[in-house]
């Protein structure tokens, strides 16, 4: 896979994740504390897949870096969220698990594409 094909496959990723956060967020009961969680999950998910695509049309290596930076917080905060549904048990693990994984994955991938950019 040579890097626009990385690119793509990695915003197609970051938005995959973001519609399944708010497929999931639609499913949950509902109340308060669910709504407060669901909506900051659903706002950290969406943000990292928005802040991603704008990092891919960056005009220079500086933006880049600053947009990658965001995309690597937001991507943080949705594993933070994913998390505290997780250990306050509103949802099982079973449900979690996969959404855990990918934020984690994708999280370790820009973590990585931001280190290598500050490198530059």
């Amino acid at each position: 896979m040579d890097k626009s094909e990385f690119v793509e496959y990695l915003k197609d990723r970051t938005k995959k994740l973001a519609v399944d956060i708010v497929l999931f967020y639609k499913n949950l009961d509902k109340c308060e504390t669910s709504r407060v969680m669901g909506r900051q999950l659903i706002r950290s998910a969406t943000s990292t897949a928005a802040n991603y695509r704008a990092a891919c049309i960056s005009r220079s290596q500086k933006e880049f870096f600053s947009k990658m930076s965001i995309v690597v917080e937001e991507a943080d905060e949705t594993l933070f969220w994913l998390e505290m549904f997780r250990d306050t048990e509103f949802v099982s693990d079973k449900e979690l698990k996969p959404l855990m994984e990918e934020a984690l994955e994708i999280l370790k991938i820009v973590s990585k594409a931001r280190k290598n950019a500050g490198a530059n």
